[in-house]
């Protein structure tokens, strides 16, 4: 007789185990030494921000590192993943991606093109962060009044501020996983003498085809994915602060799932596609459902290389009515070729910088706060083959930005403001160059009302201006099966936010409850006109919007050694004044996990239910609801001066054919099948 574990009961039966062991809790569980976050320029503790924060690091970040950064963030309160197979995804916050949420390297914008499309994969290195910050909402407006979904921070080690107390330090990683045979290895070394730190890491990643359950070949064709990373920095650290600089280096290639070029002679007429001769009557309903055949001969691929220099640097006293100033500072060039088998395709390339310079000065009467400067500019250009559908273009932005912050008995105050400049120009002769401002204002609160417990408010007014590809897109893009088309008369898009929550960060229960309102007037977004089989028309419109969401997670330690935790998330988004729904909008889910830590050990076993996508947008497909069942067990040696630390994962263990519906290629390219996940971490 077959048996079909059914995943709810046996996480009940999991937490009730635990929970037979509460009566021999004698001591109480230990205190965690506050979270202060990097991305605050006042580097607040977690427990002081108005708005929401996600961090990762430690063991909690170890049992989740991807190879690439939305499936590292995926699952965690807020954050879905818009995915392209196994080598590229980016992280989708309260239902905004790129280039709604920023991703930064330890303070500074990461250039690359993943912003102008999903299969662009971000080029941070996910095996070598040593933590990762999310802020959830506007209270990343400093970064920029556009990030009106959120920032990821992404800290590392390739500058060091600190010289090793013995000398030197360093780690070895090595991990391999079953479901696309994935193979990864990493190692860093920090040595330092006197003043001077030397830092050289590097990484190397390989994977094939990964499985899928019910699936034609049980694989996914074009998932599989490699990638190289290699850094080394130096640093001068005195007395009074540091300054350092590092030269990192990046080369990935990796298939591209759905990819196909049948659609190529497909053009629109007005609102309508022709392809093929055949065109489109809007009273027809067309079959969504076909069964066409989309394999080519040759595999089609992405070739990405990447080069960058960091500058870091911070200088405490620096200046008289000043106690500290950050420096950050980024070059990158980066180049993307796509391949149908050996035959070259388009090549993107971005040649970019971004400086941002801050300065905390000493307390003016009750007020704390930060003034910096920011500046950019990116060199972006599409050529050569058939996807050459954005000019090339030059981007340039400044940026000045202010956040003050005053206490006040119970009562903490926090007021930021930011005023962007920007200039896009396109190499054509046909379009012209688009000039804008967009000021940003936020005001946030958090008010201790009784012990243990705190309400926070925030409240923003966010303005970002149209990207190049928003205004100038005209062409297939075949990575997202859709012929894009911009529109040079966009003008800024204004956004105006509530957040409020209710957090009890002490004791035993612990929880955190969040609900959220944004109403956008010119919300930018690309509209789906009309559809062929597989293929989409997109043009990018303006409309008013409007987005709101629920975000909740409670822990309760059961046991010294055992606590659970129950979290969910949801977001609507849809247009306000025709009341349809917004594409690609995350389903709402439910989760339940127990985190187990005793002695050497620690591990969990969490459930995650994600509903069925029912609210549709134009030519949008359901996506059928699905359960997710993983565990994870890790065990931390101590031996001489040197830690030991192996691991276990096992994600989707039910084997579930799943499609996320925040994916352009969710039915190419579902969710990869049963992963186990071995490795070990040595730190010396």
């Amino acid at each position: 007789m077959y048996f079909k574990p059914r995943p709810l009961p046996l996480a009940l039966a999991l937490l009730l185990c635990a929970s037979a062991q509460a009566h021999e809790v004698e001591e109480p569980i230990p205190q965690l030494a506050p979270i202060r976050i990097s991305a605050s320029p006042l580097a607040l503790r977690q427990t002081e921000l108005a708005t929401a924060t996600t961090v990762l690091q430690g063991p909690k970040l170890e049992l989740r590192r991807a190879g690439t950064l939305g499936e590292l963030l995926d699952g965690e309160v807020g954050i879905h993943v818009d995915s392209f197979g196994s080598g590229a995804s980016r992280p989708v916050i309260r239902g905004q991606t790129a280039p709604r949420v920023k991703v930064l390297s330890d303070g500074a914008e990461v250039m690359d093109a993943s912003a102008i499309s999903p299969d662009h994969t971000i080029t941070v290195d996910t095996w070598q962060a040593e933590r990762i910050e999310v802020l959830r909402g506007p209270s990343a407006l400093l970064y920029g009044g556009g990030a009106i979904g959120g920032v990821v921070n992404v800290l590392d080690r390739k500058i060091p501020t600190a010289i090793p107390e013995r000398g030197f330090e360093g780690s070895v990683r090595a991990q391999g996983s079953t479901a696309d045979r994935g193979k990864i290895g990493a190692v860093e070394l920090t040595a330092g003498e006197g003043n001077m730190a030397l830092h050289v890491e590097g990484a190397s990643h390989r994977s094939r085809d990964y499985r899928v359950p019910n699936w034609t070949d049980g694989r996914v064709k074009d998932s599989n994915s490699s990638s190289d990373t290699g850094s080394v920095g130096l640093s001068f650290i005195g007395d009074r602060g540091y300054i350092g600089a590092a030269y990192s280096y990046r080369e990935d290639s990796y298939g591209l799932p759905g990819h196909s070029h049948e659609y190529e002679d497909c053009h629109p007429h007005g609102a309508t596609l022709h392809c093929g001769g055949h065109s489109h009557d809007h009273g027809h309903d067309h079959d969504h459902g076909h069964s066409h055949d989309h394999d080519h001969e040759h595999s089609a691929t992405a070739h990405l290389r990447t080069q960058r220099f960091d500058l870091r640097g911070e200088l405490r006293d620096p200046l008289p009515g000043f106690k500290r100033a950050r420096l950050r500072a980024g070059a990158t060039n980066y180049q993307h070729v796509e391949k149908d088998g050996d035959i070259a395709g388009t090549r993107f390339t971005n040649r970019g910088y971004d400086t941002r310079l801050e300065l905390e000065h000493n307390p003016w009467g009750p007020f704390e706060g930060v003034v910096g400067l920011q500046t950019s500019q990116s060199d972006f250009a599409s050529r050569d083959g058939t996807e050459n559908f954005i000019p090339p273009t030059r981007t340039r932005s400044q940026g000045l930005f202010l956040l003050e912050s005053v206490n006040w008995d119970d009562w903490r105050l926090e007021l930021g403001a930011r005023q962007e400049w920007q200039t896009v120009s396109p190499d054509s002769q046909t379009l012209e160059r688009r000039k804008g401002t967009a000021t940003s204002f936020s005001l946030g609160t958090v008010w201790d009302f009784a012990p243990e417990y705190a309400a926070s408010l925030s409240v923003s007014r966010s303005q970002r201006l149209p990207t190049a590809q928003e205004l100038f897109a005209k062409g297939v893009h075949f990575a997202t099966l859709s012929y894009e088309r911009g529109d040079p008369n966009l003008d800024r898009e204004t956004s105006h936010s509530v957040d409020l929550g209710l957090q009890k960060n002490l004791g035993d229960l612990r929880f955190d409850l969040r609900t959220f309102y944004t109403r956008s007037s010119g919300y930018i977004y690309g509209r789906s006109l009309d559809r062929h089989e597989d293929f989409q028309l997109i043009q990018y419109s303006q409309d008013k919007a409007q987005f709101w969401g629920l975000e909740a997670e409670a822990s309760y330690p059961v046991t010294s050694w055992a606590s659970v935790s129950l979290y969910g998330d949801l977001v609507r988004g849809k247009l306000r004044d025709p009341g349809r729904d917004l594409p690609r909008m995350p389903a709402a889910r439910l989760g339940i996990r127990t985190d187990l830590n005793w002695q050497n050990w620690s591990g969990f076993v969490g459930y995650t239910h994600t509903f069925a996508q029912d609210r549709l947008a134009e030519h949008e497909e359901r996506s059928p609801s699905y359960g997710l069942l993983s565990m994870g067990l890790s065990y931390r040696l101590q031996m001489d001066q040197n830690t030991y630390t192996l691991y276990l994962r096992g994600n989707n263990l039910l084997n579930k054919l799943a499609y996320r519906h925040t994916s352009f290629i969710a039915r190419q390219a579902p969710l990869m099948g049963r992963n186990i996940l071995a490795g070990i971490q040595v730190e010396f």
